[in-house]
Order: structure tokens, then sequence, then C-alpha cells
């Protein structure tokens, strides 16, 4: 019995790793509607939300410091 239930498990976790691991060739691949359909207005939440999205990504430009190789 042991046996039995070690490769029905085993089958298990590899049909469930198999299924994890080719979920996301099969998402690109689908012909699905786009997320954001560009036909319709935005709704309240994205306008609202749109000119904060990037606050934190401000570029300073180069680094001026050297840095020592070690």
């Amino acid at each position: 019995m042991s046996r039995v239930r070690n490769i029905a498990l085993a089958t298990g976790l590899l049909a469930f790793a198999g299924a994890g691991l080719s979920f996301p060739f099969f998402f690109v691949t689908s012909k699905n509607k786009p997320v954001i359909d560009s036909s319709k207005p935005l709704p309240p939440q994205a306008t609202f939300r749109g000119p904060y999205i990037n606050t934190g990504s401000r570029d300073i430009g180069p680094d001026p410091t050297t840095y020592p190789k070690l």
C-alpha cells in the first residue's frame, strides 16, 4: 500500500508542477481580449492614480562617486 501511495503522490506532484510551469505559456498564447479596452474611457481609479504612479522613480543622472575595485 505504501508504494502505491508514494507513486500516486509523486504523480500528483509532477502533474501540479507541470500545470504550474505550463500556465505562463498558455496564458501568453491564449487569444483573449486585451486587459485594457482602449475604446472605453478609463475608470475613475485609473485616472486618479495615473499622475502618481511614477512619482518615486525620478532619474537623477549618473552617480558621480567613483568606487574602488576590491
